[in-house]
């Protein structure tokens, strides 16, 4: 069976680490800096250097964007096909019950 995807060769491919530079995200270089201001650093600090990577992944405004519209278009779509269909029907249909003050 192997590590395969149903045979398709691996799903997927574990970049290698040297990739990643906390001198490439600016805001990461300014905790390091910070840290080395009071005497202290962080070896970990690169492994959150991914989470910058807007070419790999979005921005935190893209994707609250994306969570915020997704399905924005067919949610318009599906409302006004819903208010033109009840409007046609009403006047195809139009209710019996009405009272125009004759009682």
């Amino acid at each position: 069976m192997g590590g395969g995807g149903h045979g398709h060769g691996d799903p997927y491919k574990i970049p290698d680490y040297k990739i990643y530079k906390v001198e490439d995200v600016p805001r990461l270089m300014q905790i390091k800096r910070a840290l080395a201001a009071q005497g202290l650093s962080d070896p970990w600090l690169r492994n959150e250097v991914w989470r910058y990577n807007t070419k790999e992944f979005s921005t935190h405004h893209d994707m609250l964007k994306k969570l915020m519209f997704r399905g924005f278009k067919l949610g318009l779509a599906a409302t006004v096909v819903t208010v033109l269909g009840t409007a046609i029907y009403d006047k195809i249909f139009p209710d019996e019950h009405h009272h125009h003050g004759d009682h």
